[in-house]
């Protein structure tokens, strides 16, 4: 028997439409490199959305073809994200920061046809034009020196069109993972999946976002769809205020003259910025909210926010996951928490928005379903209407037969479903069979007044397998030793967790997303011996 309800296509132009019609005067306000500021409001981004998509049919961009953006956070980009997918393309958002063999193997692998760039990134087309075969056209978003400028390409249009129909499951964006391994993988997503997502954002435990929400995202607009962010925010119809560069004292300034009420970002955009208010000997801006994703989020960070009269939401996803997966909000007893309860389990990443299932398994076996205690740490796993099923071009599925993908994280599930991640499972240390966490070990030391930032990695020990030893880039002018490391670690860690070495060192690497390289890290210092005349900082105490 048929449904009676309307047969209403999830394909996301009616997001910018219902924007266009809803809140069509609320502001998206632009801060560019060069210093200038450019406004524009949501009716505007439609208009221009419209002649994009008419523009890109005159160059021959057909349905399904990608075209590719590299760029920064900016209303012209913003405008892409509408104006490809209304024509019936896919948007591919390219990372700048990534290295040139990865940034000729993603686009040409997505066989970009044309490819919206910011003028800051003018050396990395020049250098790359050669080895992209597969674009046609390039438009520079914010300069007509080397080639045409976005506003006036579609300034050659009139906006009278009919967005491009088709399938709710048709893709519209595609982002590709980091690629520590291997090449990076492409993630697409598709209409629906994407609308579903946007729709999962504003639930309150979620980003909560009202029509009066005044939003600074500095997560960029390349990294795993900005977290959903443009989607979401144009559902709501909130205010966006976007910067093309990260300074903590351009975005302070941002902050207090546009009103911002809620930002999002990794820890080290949080960081910068408390260096920053240090510095000037000023208060942080007074928002509402901060999500902070990409990485775990030490304590001492949630608890100068919180003190700071902003809710903090420590959220987990990836690129495979459109990204949410889990939000951390106020759970039923918040009033009945302590401070420092509040602390504790914001610390942790929340509980799964609705859509998205979370379980954890055996690490050894990889099948074994693990009970959600609190205590036991497993392969973390998800499924959903926005999780990946294939990589793009892939033969074969990344889920298993009853639909679960496998993040790479190793988390514990509490019984009130709050997830707590541990550590990746390439990055776990198993010591005497035993599981430690670099992650809490790395988040318990940057706690140190004199400690910038921490990588801890497992290295091999012949009587325990594996021992930590921690990397240490210490802050400009202090002074620190490694016995003052493990004194300041010895009540904040287990005993055997304390590394068998701590490592001085000028800088920790990282991926091109910002987070830290263990894998380059564990290269770097292959030929490290332990156990083998190779004394430990302090004596070991074993656990048993």
């Amino acid at each position: 028997m048929l449904g009676a309800m309307q047969d209403w296509s999830m394909r996301i132009t009616h997001v910018i439409d219902h924007a266009a019609r809803e809140a069509g005067g609320r502001e998206i306000v632009s801060r560019w490199a060069d210093g200038s500021e450019t406004r524009t409001n949501w009716a505007g981004i439609r208009r221009d959305a419209l002649k994009m998509a008419q523009a890109l049919l005159a160059l021959g961009v057909e349905k399904g073809e990608r075209v590719a953006s590299l760029a920064m956070n900016h209303s012209r980009h913003l405008v892409s994200w509408y104006g490809v997918a209304g024509m019936g393309g896919v948007l591919h958002t390219v990372n700048p920061r990534l290295f040139d063999d990865q940034l000729e193997y993603i686009v040409n692998h997505a066989e970009d046809k044309v490819l919206c760039y910011d003028a800051a990134f003018q050396p990395i087309v020049d250098r790359m034009k050669d080895r992209w075969t597969t674009v046609e056209h390039y438009i520079c978003y914010d300069s007509g020196e080397y080639s045409q400028s976005f506003e006036d390409w579609i300034g050659e249009q009139d906006g009278d069109f009919e967005w491009v129909m088709g399938s709710e499951t048709d893709p519209c964006m595609i982002c590709y993972t980091s690629g520590t391994t291997g090449n990076p993988k492409g993630v697409q997503y598709e209409h629906r999946s994407t609308l579903l997502h946007a729709m999962a954002g504003l639930q309150p435990s979620s980003f909560n976002f009202n029509p009066g929400n005044v939003m600074l995202p500095v997560v960029p607009m390349f990294h795993a769809a900005s977290w959903g962010l443009p989607y979401a925010g144009a559902m709501a119809g909130i205010k966006f205020v976007f910067s093309a560069v990260n300074d903590p004292a351009v975005l302070h300034e941002l902050m207090l003259r546009e009103g911002v009420t809620d930002s999002a970002g990794v820890p080290t955009v949080w960081l910068a910025h408390f260096q920053y208010c240090d510095q000037e000997g000023i208060d942080l801006p007074p928002l509402k909210t901060a999500t902070i994703g990409g990485s775990a989020c030490p304590r001492f960070m949630i608890e100068r926010l919180m003190r700071n009269g902003t809710r903090v939401q420590h959220a987990w996803g990836m690129t495979e996951t459109s990204p949410i997966g889990t939000v951390g909000g106020p759970s039923s007893d918040w009033d009945r928490l302590s401070f420092d309860e509040k602390v504790d389990k914001t610390a942790m990443q929340g509980r799964p928005i609705f859509g998205a299932e979370l379980r954890t398994v055996d690490l050894d076996d990889m099948q074994t379903l693990l009970p959600r205690d609190g205590k036991t740490p497993g392969a973390l796993q998800i499924r959903g209407p926005w999780v990946i099923k294939r990589y793009f071009k892939a033969q074969v599925d990344a889920i298993t037969e009853d639909g679960w993908f496998d993040t790479g994280d190793v988390g514990i599930i509490h019984p009130d479903g709050t997830l707590q991640l541990t550590d990746r499972t390439k990055d776990v240390i198993k010591s005497g069979g035993e599981w430690i966490s670099s992650v809490e070990l790395e988040n318990a030391a940057v706690g140190h007044p004199a400690i910038a930032e921490a990588a801890a990695v497992g290295i091999y020990h012949p009587k325990w397998d594996e021992r930590p030893v921690l990397f240490v880039v210490k802050k400009e002018g202090e002074d620190i030793s490694a016995e003052d490391v493990n004194a300041f670690l010895a009540d904040k860690v287990a005993k055997w967790w304390l590394p068998d070495a701590v490592e001085f060192i000028d800088e920790i690497p990282h991926t091109a997303t910002g987070k830290i390289s263990k894998k380059d890290l564990r290269d770097r210092y292959a030929d490290y011996k332990l156990g083998n005349g190779a004394p430990a900082v302090l004596p070991m105490t074993w656990h048993g």
